[in-house]
């Protein structure tokens, strides 16, 4: 089976590269430059990032110099999740703890681990059945002692189900403390509206992979004001938070999906989104105790998220590919672990309600062909799997 036949619903992991992306990534592959370069190369080079800086700062209505280039999203969230707290903490040593949402993505849940094993007091904070933060709960975590805490991290949207976050509340109730909020945007840039300036935060992830542009590259978002510690140190460049030689191709690539993916935005999420709904309705009427995750809250147009009882989303998962349809069981970062979503266990699933999930993300190049094919596959696949788990089951189970 090559690629051309096979229907790729997963991408939320990484969607595919604008044509545009490559051509602007491969150009400059051809040319030599170090950015940080003084004669005519090195000015050449420095251009094309500083234009790339522009022409991202313009689509996420932030200002070019608070546009600083990363190596992706997860590099880009450990900035945002130590910098800031380091900084802020050595201001204030009151500064003692850090607020986060329970499903934030492992590029936040791990740097804010390995922050609690070194002494900073972490708090997750709950979220309901659709996989929303508790606001209320937030507030009572921050006014309990305003001054100890250094950063609120939230997500934009969840990776897994797609619910989109309340970060205008969660801005509103940090600024009557003056907290900064940082926010993971990578599943949201190009899906929906993100302004940077007019959301109030003060840092905003974002990454090449999934807006169509190259993998390796992303940029954190921070608020000039806003002083943070370097996690790394080596030659200074980007204004002296990270430090590296920077990558002209990839940074070339990465700011036309961008700009590309933000100005299609509108009708790209209203295609998809139909794409989405068709795909939903048509999957619950062929498998009728399929359970629908995130049902009432607002989602990314392109996310399904999906629990089939008496079924292992591994199994499900395999059969699908097989049949020539990627999905995923959940973030790609944890795929071939065999545990529950952190994710659907905050949303109060069981474990064997969040093993049994499949989600399936749409994205520019999805069309009703795709659907159509996870439709004639999913009741034979369902039967299948669940015949699997029965026999495992009678057998002593794993």
């Amino acid at each position: 089976m090559t690629d051309s036949t096979r229907v790729y619903l997963d991408h939320a992991a990484t969607t595919p590269m604008l044509p545009a992306a490559v051509a602007a990534l491969t150009t400059q592959l051809a040319r030599v430059g170090n950015a940080s370069s003084l004669h005519a190369s090195g000015r050449d080079a420095r251009r094309v990032v500083e234009e790339s800086r522009e022409r991202i700062a313009a689509a996420l209505g932030c200002r070019p110099g608070e546009v600083v280039f990363t190596s992706g999203g997860t590099e880009a969230d450990n900035l945002a999740i130590k910098g800031i707290h380091w900084a802020r903490s050595a201001a204030d040593p009151r500064r003692t703890r850090i607020l986060a949402s329970s499903v934030e993505h492992h590029a936040v849940l791990d740097p804010l681990e390995w922050l609690s094993e070194r002494g900073v007091d972490v708090e997750l904070l709950p979220v309901d059945a659709q996989c929303r933060l508790d606001v209320a709960t937030l507030r009572a975590a921050v006014e309990r002692d305003p001054a100890s805490v250094s950063l609120i991290s939230v997500m934009w949207a969840n990776n897994e189900i797609g619910t989109l976050q309340p970060i205008s509340e969660v801005v509103a109730l940090a600024k009557e403390h003056g907290i900064p909020v940082h926010t993971d945007a990578v599943q949201a840039v190009g899906a929906v509206p993100v302004d940077f300036a007019a959301s109030g935060v003060d840092a905003l992830t974002l990454t090449g992979h999934k807006v169509g542009g190259p993998f390796g590259v992303g940029a954190l978002v921070l608020r000039r004001e806003l002083t943070v510690t370097p996690i790394l140190h080596g030659g200074g460049q980007e204004r002296d938070v990270r430090s590296g030689t920077i990558d002209v191709p990839a940074i070339a690539g990465f700011a036309v999906a961008v700009e590309q993916s933000v100005k299609e935005q509108a009708a790209n999420a209203a295609r998809i989104a139909a794409l989405r709904d068709d795909l939903v309705a048509r999957v619950v009427a062929a498998v009728p105790d399929v359970e629908v995750s995130g049902r009432g809250a607002e989602l990314l147009p392109g996310h399904a998220h999906l629990r089939f009882p008496g079924c292992e989303g591994d199994s499900l998962l395999m059969l699908l590919d097989a049949r020539g349809v990627e999905c995923s069981t959940g973030s790609a970062c944890n795929a071939g672990v065999p545990q529950a979503s952190h994710v659907l266990l905050a949303m109060g699933c069981t474990e064997a309600e969040a093993r049994s999930s499949l989600r399936f993300t749409l994205g520019h190049t999805s069309t009703p062909a795709d659907v159509d094919a996870v439709v004639e596959a999913i009741a034979a696949v369902v039967e299948r799997a669940r015949a699997a788990s029965e026999a495992r089951g009678a057998v002593g189970g794993w």
